[in-house]
C-alpha cells in the first residue's frame, strides 16, 4: 500500500516515514505543505495521503482543506488526518463526503505502530478509522430522543463504535472476547435495524459508520 504524508514537523514527518516503512508500506512522498501533500498526490497517486490538520503557513485549517480537496479530486486516494485536538467541526468536515476511505487519529496513538498501520490499511482499503475519543465526542453530542440509533442494543452500539474505529470482525470478536460469529450476528442485526440491505453497490459496513457518526 502506497503512502503520501504531510506533516510540517520534521521530526514526526521522519518518524511517521520510518513508522510506515517499517509496518511494509510504501511511502511514496513525505512533505512539509498542503501544496506539497497535493503534488505528490497528483504525482503518485497513493493509496493514503496522511495529513496533519494543521499545516504551514498559518497553521489552523490547511491540512483539513487539503483533506477535503484530495477526496474531491482523486477518490481513489484514501485520507487518514492527525490531528493533537478532537473537534467535531473537523470531523463534519470530513464526512461531508461520505464515512468511506476516511479517517481522523489523534496524534498521541501514532506512535502505537499497530494502531497506526491498522488505521492506515482500513482508510486505503476504503473503509473508516476514526480515533474512539473522536467517537465519544461525536456521540457524547447526540440527543437520544433524536438518535437514529435508538434500537440498537448496547452490545450493537459497542460494536458499532469498534467498527467506526477501523476494526475487522475478528478484531471486535478479540476486544469483547465473544466469537467471531457473534460479531456476524450483531452486524447483521444492526443493518437490519439501520435499514441497510444487502445491495452489490453498497458498502453496508461504511454505510453504518457514516450513520453511527453523521447521527
Amino acid at each position: 500500500m502506497r503512502v503520501a504524508i504531510a506533516e510540517d514537523s520534521a521530526l514526526l514527518r521522519e518518524g511517521l516515514v520510518r513508522l510506515l516503512a517499517e509496518a511494509g508500506f510504501s511511502v511514496v512522498g513525505a512533505v512539509e505543505d498542503a501544496a506539497g501533500l497535493l503534488k505528490a498526490v497528483d504525482e503518485h497517486r497513493p493509496d493514503v495521503a496522511v495529513v496533519d490538520i494543521r499545516l504551514p503557513p498559518t497553521r489552523t485549517d490547511e491540512g483539513l482543506r487539503a483533506a477535503g480537496e484530495i477526496r474531491r479530486l482523486y477518490p481513489g486516494t484514501g485520507v487518514l488526518v492527525l490531528s493533537q485536538y478532537v473537534r467535531v467541526t473537523y470531523t463534519a468536515e470530513l464526512l461531508e463526503g461520505g464515512a468511506s476511505g476516511v479517517g481522523y487519529l489523534l496524534k498521541d496513538r501514532v506512535t502505537d505502530l499497530a494502531e497506526l498501520a491498522a488505521a492506515v490499511r482500513q482508510v486505503g482499503s476504503g473503509g473508516a478509522a476514526f480515533d474512539p475519543v473522536v467517537i465519544d465526542q461525536l456521540v457524547g453530542r447526540r440527543d437520544r430522543r433524536d438518535d437514529p440509533l435508538r434500537d440498537l442494543s448496547e452490545r450493537e452500539r459497542t460494536v458499532l463504535s469498534l467498527m467506526a474505529e477501523g476494526r475487522t470482525n475478528q478484531a471486535i470478536a478479540t476486544r469483547l472476547g465473544i466469537a467471531e460469529r457473534t460479531v456476524e450476528k450483531h452486524c447483521s442485526g444492526i443493518f437490519t435495524k439501520l435499514t441497510l440491505p444487502a445491495h452489490p453497490d453498497d458498502h453496508r459496513r461504511v454505510l453504518a459508520v457514516l450513520r453511527y457518526l453523521n447521527g
